[in-house]
C-alpha cells in the first residue's frame, strides 16, 4: 500500500515548528478573550459589520466574538480539534458562516502541517491531455479548499528538477504527473520525494498509482458500433504502432474484424489521413465501408479525403475517430462520431488519490484504466443515440 512520507523531509519538520509556536501565541489569550467576548451576544454584532467594513475581510477575531468564545477556542472548533461541548462547536461554525468567515490560508496551513496545493507537473506544452485532467483535478480538490498550480517542462529534464524542487519548496501536499502519451515517462526523477505522487496519462513508476484510459475498451465501442450499423468492409487509419495505445486500440479492431484490410500506421495528423484514402481507394478490390480512425485529427482528413472522392460521409462510409477533441471533431462536416477517453474524469480520480495520500490514507498501488465513451454524430449514420 502506497502512503505519503511522513520521515525526515526538512519542510515537514519546519512546518510543525511554525505549528507548535503558533498554537503558543495565543494559548495565554483563553481567558482574557473569554472575558472580554463573553457580552457580545447582548450587545449586537452591528459593531462588527463596521469594524469587518474597515478591514475588508471577516478574521478569527470577528468570529470569536460573534460567538462568546476565545479567538483559540474559534480556531479549535473551526478546525474540529480540541475538546469543548458540541454546542460550542456548532455555534462557532454557525456564527462563521452567518459573517461569511473565509479561513486564513497561512495560518491553516500552519495548524494543519499542510500547504493545501498540488503541482501538476507535464511535458504536454500544448495542453491537448493536460488541460481537461487539470480541470477534473481542480473540480475534485475546489471542494476540499486544495489549488493546484501547473508547471510545463518540455521534454527538459533540467527544467523538471527546477520545477519539481520549487513545488517541494513552496510544500505542495502532493505532485501529479501528466503526459503526452501512457507509455513515457517525464523527463524528471519523481522517485523518493517527500510528497505522494501520483500519475494521469503517463508512465509512472513501478509501486505508484498511475491512471490510463481503455484504449481496447474504447476502440471496442467503437469498431462494435460500426457492426451495428451494417458495416462489413471496416478499415483502420492510425498513428504510430510504437505506441502503446495504438497496438491496444488495433487488438481490438482486428479481435472484431479480423484481417480483411491491413491497419494502415502512419503518423498523428491530417497528412496521413489523406495519404490512407489515397492508399484505400487506389488499392484493389471493394473498397471500406466504414473506417475507425485513430485519433480525430486522421478521422477529419479521411472524411475530406472521401468527400474530395465523391464518396458520401455517412451515406457510402462511416467514419469514427478517436479522442474527441472538440475543436477537430464539432467542426468536421460531417460533424465527426468519435471515442472520448474520459480525460476530465480521470483528472478526477487522480485529484482525489493524491488527497488521499496526502492526508496518510494508505492506497493500493497500479494501473487502473478507466472505461471510454463513444460520443455519437453525424460522421457513422444511423440514428445519433449510442
Amino acid at each position: 500500500m502506497l502512503q505519503a512520507s511522513t520521515g525526515s523531509a526538512r519542510p515537514r519538520r519546519h512546518m510543525a515548528a511554525l505549528q507548535q509556536n503558533f498554537e503558543k501565541s495565543f494559548s495565554h489569550l483563553d481567558y482574557r478573550y473569554e472575558k472580554s467576548f463573553s457580552h457580545i451576544n447582548s450587545c449586537g454584532r452591528g459593531h462588527l459589520q463596521n469594524q469587518r467594513t474597515k478591514s475588508g475581510r471577516t478574521t478569527i477575531h470577528d468570529v470569536a466574538a460573534a460567538a462568546g468564545v476565545s479567538i483559540s477556542t474559534a480556531s479549535k472548533a473551526l478546525n474540529n480539534t480540541g475538546r469543548m461541548a458540541e454546542e460550542t462547536r456548532d455555534r462557532v461554525k454557525r456564527m462563521a458562516a452567518e459573517i461569511g468567515f473565509r479561513p486564513n490560508a497561512l495560518a491553516k496551513s500552519l495548524l494543519s502541517n499542510r500547504s493545501f496545493t498540488i503541482g501538476l507537473l507535464t511535458n504536454d506544452t500544448y495542453g491537448r491531455f493536460t488541460l481537461p485532467v487539470m480541470a477534473g483535478i481542480t473540480e475534485a480538490l475546489a471542494d476540499h479548499g486544495v489549488s493546484v498550480f501547473l508547471c510545463t517542462i518540455e521534454d527538459d529534464p533540467a527544467l523538471g528538477k527546477v520545477h519539481v524542487d520549487a513545488m517541494l519548496d513552496k510544500h505542495v501536499d502532493g505532485i501529479i504527473a501528466s503526459g503526452k502519451r501512457i507509455d513515457r515517462r517525464l523527463p524528471v526523477d519523481l522517485s523518493n520525494l517527500p510528497v505522494p505522487v501520483v500519475y494521469a496519462f503517463t508512465e509512472g513508476a513501478p509501486d505508484s498509482v498511475t491512471f490510463c484510459a481503455d484504449d481496447f475498451q474504447g476502440a471496442t465501442l467503437a469498431v462494435k458500433r460500426l457492426i451495428e450499423l451494417g458495416r462489413r468492409r471496416i478499415a483502420h487509419v492510425t498513428g504510430p504502432e510504437s505506441f502503446v495505445s495504438v497496438r491496444e486500440r488495433s487488438r481490438a479492431y482486428r479481435g472484431l474484424v479480423g484481417d480483411a484490410f491491413p491497419v494502415l500506421y502512419g503518423e498523428w495528423s491530417e497528412a496521413w489521413g489523406h495519404e490512407a484514402i489515397a492508399k484505400l481507394w487506389m488499392a484493389p478490390g471493394p473498397k471500406p465501408d466504414g473506417i475507425f480512425c485513430g485519433n480525430d485529427q486522421i478521422a477529419r482528413a479521411v472524411v475530406d479525403g472521401l468527400r474530395e472522392r465523391g464518396v458520401r460521409v455517412p451515406e457510402d462510409v462511416s467514419v469514427i475517430g478517436f479522442d474527441n477533441w472538440e475543436i477537430v471533431a464539432a467542426q468536421t462536416r460531417p460533424p465527426l462520431t468519435t471515442v472520448d477517453m474520459n480525460l476530465k474524469a480521470l483528472g478526477r480520480e487522480a485529484g482525489l488519490t493524491v488527497l488521499a495520500l496526502a492526508e496518510g490514507h494508505a492506497v493500493e498501488p497500479g494501473i487502473r484504466t478507466l472505461p471510454c465513451e463513444l460520443i455519437i454524430r453525424q460522421s457513422c449514420g444511423g440514428d445519433c443515440k449510442p
